[in-house]
């Protein structure tokens, strides 16, 4: 289930060059471009490429074994 005025933005942080995901709930009368320079503020940068470094791990040493007869 979807919660309906959930609007999600993608801002760019300078100090990672790249786009991250914010997802929020915005009151109608909210400075939307003061809030997006505020997240990118508060971003997290070490957490976020560390989540990007397990997303794209690569395994080694567990490639498929053949059962001997």
């Amino acid at each position: 289930m979807a919660i309906p005025n959930i609007r999600r933005f993608r801002p760019f942080c300078p100090t990672c060059n790249e786009n991250f995901t914010v997802m929020a709930v915005l009151p109608k009368d909210t400075d939307v471009e003061k809030y997006l320079s505020d997240a990118v503020a508060r971003h997290d940068h070490k957490a976020f490429q560390e989540s990007k470094q397990q997303q794209f791990k690569i395994r080694v040493g567990q490639q498929k074994q053949k059962k001997a007869k």
